[in-house]
């Protein structure tokens, strides 16, 4: 379901090779295994860990199957926030009280913000994956799309495999490579990797306390700002310069006040943000701190982002956001039509896949703007009939 799923580190270490893939499957392979003993690896745990290796094809079909990504942070935050994940995050929080103040505590990090990826990524550790871990690796990083990510991740489980701490025919994960409870990379788990229950051993799949402690310390490393908030619903006049809005165009709360911003309920705190609006004016309407730029190192899907970092604020104690009435967003095919009419135009959207990704709404945003449109980045029938 995720777009690129789990946590992904944001500094991949080199490789000489990083830009090889495709080609015979045996052949990367026989590749692999000689970069793997130049870098230090012994040459017998080489020959062990690749032993039996197979191109998984449906990896390869959950690579490309993720049209979830279309629909619309409404649908999509419904979706995928039941009550029953509410419910289950609060029977959590108690459970692990100690584990989540200790996280607070070390890390600065909201209990609200690990229940979130818990429950997104595995259902609370129920759903962890049965793909082959090694196999899923192997084939994405053979495959050309992104072998930059992937083929890194390969020597990483080589590493781990050479510690004891994987074994290449039964560990298994989601399709593409995560492990455990929060869904880590091998190399996150190498870097990251946390004994939060002491009993000697880093084991995501099956312990919470290190599931959680290592998914904090991922966090922290990728950049967390201790005791910050993330996210925080807003409220906003009628009439201003909506294209203000967006992801990365952050001002001061109190120049947001002074536009008629306020918090929906509490206080805004004294930090840059950026304003929010997932489907435009009408619609949710938030304010993003600098925590919510962290997001993006673990998916890059903006509705997923967002509805993580929103469900994440739910589960600290927030009001279900005010869903508004958002202009009537396009079909998926509709999305496709305005992409490419963008592209067209100039403008670098990306893959013409119909999901209203950064590139597509920086376009909306200018094109709007350019048409006398209130500029909100959200695309409507009206945009696509004017272009």
């Amino acid at each position: 379901m995720r777009l690129v799923s789990g946590f992904i580190a944001a500094a991949l270490f080199a490789s000489p090779a990083l830009s090889q893939c495709g080609g015979g499957f045996n052949q990367f392979v026989k590749g692999l295994k000689s970069e793997a003993v130049q870098q230090g690896f012994d040459k017998s745990s080489v020959n062990a860990f690749f032993k039996g290796v197979q191109q998984d094809g449906k990896v390869l079909q959950a690579d490309r199957a993720q049209g979830v990504f279309q629909k619309p942070f409404i649908d999509f935050s419904r979706r995928l926030i039941s009550q029953n994940r509410i419910d289950r995050g609060q029977s959590m929080s108690r459970k692990y009280d100690a584990v989540f103040d200790q996280i607070e505590s070390q890390y600065g990090i909201s209990r609200g913000v690990l229940l979130a990826f818990w429950a997104f990524e595995t259902d609370y550790g129920a759903f962890q994956g049965d793909f082959n871990t090694r196999n899923a690796l192997v084939t994405l990083a053979h495959d050309c799309r992104r072998p930059e990510l992937f083929r890194p991740q390969i020597f990483a489980a080589v590493q781990l495999f050479e510690q004891g701490d994987f074994d290449p025919n039964r560990t298994t994960g989601a399709w593409a490579g995560e492990i455990g409870m929060v869904q880590m990379l091998p190399r996150d788990i190498l870097e990251n990797g946390v004994d939060g229950d002491g009993d000697g051993k880093v084991s995501l799949k099956t312990s919470a306390p290190d599931a959680l402690m290592s998914g904090a310390k991922m966090l922290s490393h990728l950049g967390w700002q201790p005791g910050q908030p993330w996210l925080q619903e807003v409220t906003v006049p009628a009439k201003m310069d909506w294209s203000l809005s967006g992801p990365g165009k952050p001002r001061s709360v109190s120049d947001w006040q002074a536009l008629g911003v306020s918090a929906r309920s509490g206080s805004l705190p004294d930090l840059p943000a950026s304003l929010i609006l997932p489907q435009g004016h009408k619609g949710p309407v938030f304010l993003a701190y600098p925590n919510f730029d962290v997001y993006f190192e673990w998916n890059q899907s903006f509705v997923y982002v967002l509805t993580a970092a929103y469900f994440g604020t739910r589960l600290a104690g927030a009001q279900v956001y005010d869903a508004g009435n958002p202009a009537q967003g396009l079909s998926g095919a509709q999305m496709k039509q305005l992409q490419s009419k963008l592209q067209a135009r100039g403008y670098d959207v990306g893959k013409i896949d119909g999901i209203l990704g950064a590139g597509t709404r920086a376009a909306v945003q200018a094109e709007q703007a350019r048409l006398g449109l209130p500029a909100d980045a959200w695309p409507t029938a009206e945009l696509l009939n004017q272009l």
